[in-house]
This record gives C-alpha cells, structure tokens and sequence, in this order.
C-alpha cells in the first residue's frame, strides 16, 4: 500500500515538474493584473480602445464621491486618495501584465490590498489574502521568462 501511494505521489510530482515556471508566473500575473485592471476601468472614463478605457487621468465623479462617502480613508484627502487608487490600479496592473517592474508593482498592489482591506472592507480578509498570495509570488519569483523584466535583464545584465 505504501509503495502505491509512494509511486503515485512520484508520478504526479513528475507532471506537476513540467508545467514551466514561466507559464505559471505569466498565469499568476494576468490573474492579478485583472482584478485590479478591472477596478481600474470603473473609475476611469473616455478614450475607449478593445473595449477598454485608457484616460487615466478622468476620474469619474462617482469615483471621487466613493472615496468622500463610502471609504474610510480619513487620513488621504479625498481627491489625492481617489486619483492615487485609480493611477496605482492602472499603472501597477498594467506593468505587471507586460512584467515591467514586476516585483516593484507588485509591492505596490500588496500596498494598496493593505489599505483595502483595513481601511475600506475589513471583512473581504478571505479574498485579500488570495491578491495577496498571488503578489508574494511575484516579489519571490518575479514575472518569469515571458516579460519585458527578463528582456531587460538579457540584454543588459546578461
């Protein structure tokens, strides 16, 4: 019996040892990128491109009145909070989904899921702390092999 479950514990670690590092960090980062891409584009309206709004500066009305009314950021003027939310939405997902700075951007949305999660949704802990699983890979392992950081390092570091 220990010798069944010895080989089949050896046969799934061999499958698992294929599936190349890069594949799951390009997985991981498109997964993360999304959520606060996504959050991103509510905040944000004009100049559509694929469906996507790419005017980062136009923070909505609606924006600036969640982070007056709804947010419990009492420490961050209003205006600053809300700008500053929606730029670090926009830029941190994006140079992450091209893995730009990719250990840097993810520190910086590990930030922003702190603030979340104690100032603004202290009860969402169980879906915080899967963002924030995903971007403590990123700081470990960084973007992997299909990134811009990897071109970068290839061509200047070596």
């Amino acid at each position: 019996m220990k010798e069944k479950s010895t080989f089949v514990i050896n046969k799934l670690n061999a499958w698992a040892s294929i599936v190349p590092e890069s594949i799951v960090a390009l997985v991981i980062r498109f997964a993360i990128a999304s959520v606060f891409w996504r959050s991103a584009q509510t905040k944000i309206d004009d100049w559509t491109m694929f469906g996507q709004n790419w005017k980062f500066w136009n923070v909505t009305d609606s924006t600036i009145f969640l982070f007056q009314y709804e947010y419990s950021l009492s420490f961050l003027p209003v205006k600053f909070a809300a700008y500053s939310a929606t730029f670090g939405e926009f830029f941190l997902s994006l140079a992450i989904i091209v893995g730009l700075f990719t250990r840097f951007s993810a520190i910086g949305l590990i930030a922003m899921t702190l603030v979340i999660q104690f100032f603004v949704y202290p009860e969402s802990w169980s879906v915080h702390i899967l963002w924030a699983g995903l971007l403590l890979y990123l700081v470990k392992h960084g973007a992997g092999t299909v990134s811009l950081d990897h071109l970068i390092h290839k061509k200047f570091i070596g």
